[in-house]
């Protein structure tokens, strides 16, 4: 089965900043552009609900699928589990029951019988590690998720996952999502918004990838909430070093030559890099969407790459 678009469709705000109807015109589009994954977790977005509610997005997406008899088969849903849900305070974490049961949570809110891809979102090390491997293993065996991630750990941990899961005679987590963009912070300096520890796709992650090519990289917050292209939008202090101006340079020169944003040269960029980084976008509205797949159908040359990257 064909993965679509080069992107992921992200709908953290869907079901609360995003209403309904507008969250339905925006995945009817999608899929009308080609576009097949959908991302999404079962925490999105209690900080946007006054009494701290979670699974809004999860219901949305349910709501629509629901709504569009065969739209099931067209599409694939990745959502996750792990963040500390305010609402329920026995879902934190990753233990093998809590796993199992916002798994249950996430496939009737989703109105499904399984999920394309189940993230390990936060890091749980209150935890076995041997446990949650074996909850999302289990629930692979069961036909109720078809591959496993794990977002937002150090690179140790997933290897170490892997291989626990290989001992076991389980599946193997195949992905790792990670923040990640065209411009890079200092490693020293706390990331504005960032409160994962290891939630920073690294060059280790890549050279990881790039030796395990069974393992997918997927990639957050790719557009820096739109500090690309938004002239209000400042430069975050823990990206403001010599490195950055340089590549904005770069970037601002590779985007007037196609005489597009610089926002989709970044994700065309994530798209031809090697390994490439399957960028998780974010939208609130038509042009957004439509300028998100634009740029991922983007070709860049070989030279136009070598600059990006030099």
């Amino acid at each position: 089965m064909s993965d679509g678009l080069a992107m992921a469709l992200g709908t953290m705000h869907f079901g609360t900043r995003v209403g309904r109807d507008d969250s339905f015109a925006l995945l009817d589009q999608y899929v009308d552009a080609g576009g097949r994954w959908i991302d999404t977790a079962n925490c999105y977005a209690f900080w946007n609900d006054p009494a701290g509610a979670s699974g809004q997005s999860e219901q949305v997406i349910g709501d629509w699928l629901t709504a569009r008899p065969g739209m099931r088969e067209r599409v694939l849903i990745g959502t996750k589990v792990g963040v500390p849900l305010p609402d329920d305070v026995g879902a934190a974490g990753l233990s093998a029951a809590v796993v199992r049961q916002q798994l249950h949570d996430s496939l009737t809110r989703l109105q499904t019988d399984r999920v394309d891809l189940y993230w390990a979102h936060k890091e749980d090390r209150g935890v076995d590690l041997a446990q949650s491997v074996a909850a999302f293993g289990e629930a692979q065996v069961q036909g109720l998720v078809d591959r496993v991630g794990w977002s937002n750990h150090p690179v140790w941990r997933v290897e170490r996952a892997r291989a626990i899961a290989v001992a076991a005679g389980l599946p193997a987590p195949t992905a790792i999502q990670q923040r990640w963009s065209y411009l890079h912070p200092r490693p020293d300096i706390e990331v504005e918004g960032e409160d994962h520890p290891y939630g920073m796709l690294t060059p280790e992650t890549l050279d990881y990838a790039q030796e395990n090519r069974d393992v997918e990289l997927w990639g957050y917050t790719a557009l820096l909430t739109g500090f690309y292209d938004k002239a209000d939008k400042a430069l975050p202090p823990s990206y403001d070093h010599p490195g950055t101006h340089d590549r904005l340079a770069r970037l601002a020169s590779i985007a007037q030559e196609h005489g597009v944003q610089q926002g989709q040269i970044v994700l065309a960029w994530m798209r031809h890099s090697t390994p490439a980084v399957r960028p998780i976008v974010g939208v609130s509205s038509s042009e957004q969407l439509t300028s998100a797949v634009e740029a991922v159908r983007m070709d860049l040359s070989p030279d136009e790459m070598a600059t990006l990257d030099a």
